[in-house]
């Protein structure tokens, strides 16, 4: 499951009662949760102690899947170094005031940090470095994060598309924020090496998530579980929707569906 907009309320929290539903799931019907976020690990890591899970978790929209116990990458998917490059001078080009980020693994550099344009990590942790792009932009990296007006955000990705095709993946679940990854990044791919990783079939997950950036991963679960809250790319594929990010939506889904059975 998916966790801003989905897992998470308004507050940025798991409520107690969603904490005890899932912690029933995973005692009474040996339910495997796994988190499958745009955060990095360091943002993902105080909710997956806090429902006690022993799983992998997913991160950067599915670059990146760690197991935390084990302190171990499961997969890794950076962007070339070349495109790296690439894609952060056209950006500086076309906006020199775009604010520009990037993770590898689970550092965060930039060369410019403004809290006006900030991410939910962003107000927990600070950056690893801050130090001019050259110092750190000649290498692969795990996901780029490009802050500004949405009018810069939407040219920069239509341009990044036109000169590289076929070669990132962009998500824009923020009119201010733009995500870049490599081409072959998703959190359906994502889900689908965990879900060998726990021997688990298709058939047998159930998604749960809110944005476009689930969408992939809806569609390849055997059960596909939209917020009431969601966007109507993840409407428009669930099975199923359920409540509300704020009325415990998540938590519910997995009462109903799996602990009391209800056909979605």
């Amino acid at each position: 499951m998916d966790l801003d907009g989905t897992l998470l309320n308004s507050a940025k929290e798991i409520t107690d009662t969603t904490a005890a539903i899932l912690r029933t799931a995973r005692e009474q019907a040996g339910v495997q949760i796994v988190l499958a976020s745009a955060r990095p690990p360091r943002s993902v890591r105080p909710f997956h102690e806090l429902l006690g899970l022993r799983t992998p978790m997913i991160n950067y929209n599915g670059a990146l899947v760690y197991d935390p116990e084990l302190d171990r990458v499961l997969l890794h998917k950076p962007i070339p170094a070349k495109m790296v490059d690439g894609i952060l001078s056209l950006a500086r080009e076309m906006y020199p005031e775009v604010l520009v980020s990037a993770e590898l693994l689970d550092r965060w550099f930039t060369d410019r940090f403004d809290p006006a344009y900030n991410t939910e990590t962003g107000k927990l942790f600070a950056p690893d470095l801050v130090a001019p792009l050259a110092e750190w932009a000649d290498q692969a990296l795990t996901k780029l994060l490009l802050l500004g007006r949405p009018e810069w955000l939407e040219k920069i990705a239509a341009t990044v598309r036109e000169r590289f095709p076929h070669q990132v993946s962009m998500v824009q679940t923020e009119n201010y924020m733009l995500q870049v990854m490599h081409a072959t990044v998703s959190k359906a791919q994502a889900l689908r090496a965990v879900a060998a990783e726990l021997h688990v079939k298709r058939e047998q997950v159930m998604a749960i998530g809110d944005n476009a950036n689930d969408v992939g991963m809806l569609q390849w679960a055997g059960v596909a579980v939209a917020m009431g809250n969601g966007a109507p790319e993840a409407l428009a594929v669930a099975d199923y929707i359920t409540d509300h990010h704020d009325a415990d939506g998540a938590a519910h889904a997995v009462r109903r569906i799996i602990l009391q059975g209800m056909t979605p």
